[in-house]
């Protein structure tokens, strides 16, 4: 099992360097060719969320993204560590982070979940362990 580990300063910029390097290691662990965009795509949204939070609710603390190659198995974790918005239900779906948005603001952080569930099929969005959720994507390798 080979893991990658990657932080980044919650700037818009860093979202092009994370997709870039989801894609670098989906491709080494085997992933087809053909689902590499919807990787690149889909951590892009993971991440896009996590920086749109963190510029909000603690601009100073890095975005964590874990990219994992498990065995026949791509995993991408993108973890932010934003206030959870009230809701403590410890539930994982997208209904409980939808309850939980901001509609006044323009970038809701759910619609980048909606996104992402058209993208994975295995996708799973937890609670952190003290704040904050983690978006966890896999897809199936060759390897």
């Amino acid at each position: 099992m080979a893991t990658v580990e990657l932080r980044f300063s919650a700037l818009p910029a860093h979202v092009r360097t994370a997709r870039l390097v989801a894609a670098a290691v989906a491709r080494r662990s085997g992933v087809d060719e053909a689902v590499l965009d919807e990787v690149r795509l889909a951590v892009g949204e993971a991440c896009s969320r996590a920086v749109h939070l963190h510029r909000q609710h603690c601009p100073h603390t890095p975005v964590m993204v874990t990219l994992v190659d498990e065995d026949k198995t791509f995993q991408v974790s993108v973890t932010d560590e934003a206030p959870r918005g009230g809701d403590e239900s410890g539930g994982g779906t997208l209904a409980d982070l939808a309850k939980s948005a901001d509609l006044e603001d323009p970038v809701v952080p759910g619609m980048g979940l909606a996104v992402i569930s058209g993208l994975v099929e295995d996708l799973a969005v937890e609670h952190g362990a003290d704040r904050g959720v983690v978006v966890r994507m896999r897809w199936p390798t060759s390897t």
